[in-house]
């Protein structure tokens, strides 16, 4: 059901993000290989992703299908992409949130300053472009 994306996924990504109202204009395939996507039925229902620097990554895109939510697959995508993440030996992530705050906070990530990310997080186009400076940012050591 979860799989690494392909780079034929990038489109339906970014029309479910779209549709979510989620940033998608920076995804290239070559950020496919850091994503995650689950399918029914040959349609995708759910993504997330990670842009990573080094030992850091920066968890976005987190999406899942209107008709499919409150069927736990969000949990179940972030449960992948930290397996993902470890087995990258990525050892920290880091998210903005504008809206799903309590739901990392009760899977261990820790809100914290925008200004403590490390500089490569602080100049990625979520951070710069895409995210209110409202937005929630928030951090999970793993392992």
């Amino acid at each position: 059901m979860r799989a690494i994306a392909h780079q034929n996924d990038l489109s339906d990504i970014k029309t479910l993000l779209s549709a979510a109202g989620l940033c998608y204009e920076d995804l290239k395939p070559e950020h496919m290989e850091h994503f995650l996507c689950l399918h029914q039925n040959g349609e995708l229902i759910g993504a997330v992703g990670l842009e990573v620097f080094g030992g850091d990554a920066l968890l976005r895109s987190l999406v899942i299908s209107p008709n499919h939510r409150g069927k736990r697959l969000g949990i179940h995508l972030v449960d992948g992409i930290e397996e993902h993440a470890e087995d990258a030996e990525i050892t920290t992530l880091y998210l903005l949130t504008t809206t799903a705050d309590r739901f990392f906070a009760q899977r261990g990530y820790v809100t914290i300053e925008r200004h403590a990310v490390p500089e490569a997080i602080g100049q990625t186009t979520e951070f710069v472009s895409f995210c209110p400076d409202s937005a929630v940012c928030m951090r999970k050591t793993l392992g």
